[in-house]
């Protein structure tokens, strides 16, 4: 075995003692992304080219600092997004958010679709489907002026960005010019509850936005704004995807209700079978 494997094994026992969810990835991870290897080549590494800063790397990670800020890279579904401070890192779940929506829209048989991402952060969700819906408009909306700078960078430089419109605003008011016409509004929001601030992984906690993360109290307090914006923004027959907690199932639905203009609101697990988001269609205003 050579010299980085043997360091890689070292770092998964410190990243693993110190808590870290998936310890022998993030070592290999952080292998690769010193070396400048894939991960599956660090046998290729010679002992003579072994760099040290892995252990400040590896130094960071035990310190619960995220690998994706480590890195400046976070994977989500075919993008490549640049990550930092100041920016909601994209988390594998919300994929199966992306999955449903795509299936909707598709099902739709329009043949431009129009779609609003609220609360876009890094832009994933805004560059995720105009990559996979390749004649969609999309229109993406963040209120925080660093983490849109993060989604500038990252609609540079990903397909399907030229056909995402940036935009700095509040969720819940933004884009009245399109009331009425959009096919799809989806959205990642804040909906941790206050309460539940000392549960949280360090990671997020204490790396990612507050404001990306906590939404009053019972952590639905954006969402409910957001059912507001939805209502004003869709035409009749769109629909609103938004992702919430796992804790959350039992409650989402409940806020697109017949009485105000919704029909079909239902919950959706994701690949772990955990209740992740909800989606509602528009009948009328």
């Amino acid at each position: 075995m050579n010299l980085l494997l043997v360091e890689v094994a070292q770092a998964t026992r410190r990243l693993a003692d110190a808590g870290v969810p998936s310890p022998r990835f993030d070592a290999e991870e952080l292998a690769a992304y010193v070396h400048g290897v894939p991960r599956g080549e660090l046998h290729r590494v010679a002992d003579a080219d072994f760099d040290a800063r892995y252990w400040e790397a590896v130094a960071r990670r035990e310190a619960r600092e995220p690998l994706q800020h480590i890195t400046g890279v976070a994977y989500f579904r075919y993008l490549e997004l640049q990550v930092g401070p100041g920016v909601f890192v994209p988390r594998p779940e919300t994929e199966s958010v992306v999955d449903w929506a795509i299936a909707a829209v598709r099902a739709m048989d329009v043949v431009e679709p129009l779609i609003v991402d609220l609360c876009t952060g890094s832009g994933a969700i805004a560059l995720a489907m105009a990559q996979e819906v390749p004649r969609a408009a999309v229109h993406a909306v963040e209120l925080e002026e660093t983490a849109l700078n993060w989604a500038r960078k990252n609609a540079a430089h990903n397909d399907g960005g030229a056909r995402v419109v940036l935009h700095h605003g509040d969720a819940r008011t933004a884009l009245p010019e399109l009331n009425g016409q959009v096919d799809l509004v989806i959205s990642n929001p804040p909906y941790i509850p206050l309460t539940e601030w000392e549960q949280v992984a360090p990671e997020a906690r204490d790396h990612d936005p507050q404001a990306a993360l906590f939404s009053g109290e019972d952590g639905l307090d954006l969402i409910r704004g957001l059912e507001v914006a939805a209502r004003r923004l869709l035409r009749p027959g769109g629909v609103l995807v938004v992702e919430h907690a796992d804790t959350q199932g039992g409650q989402v639905p409940w806020l697109f209700t017949e009485e105000r203009g919704w029909a079909d609101a239902a919950d959706h697990p994701d690949l772990n079978n955990r209740p992740r988001f909800a989606t509602a269609r528009r009948v009328r205003t």
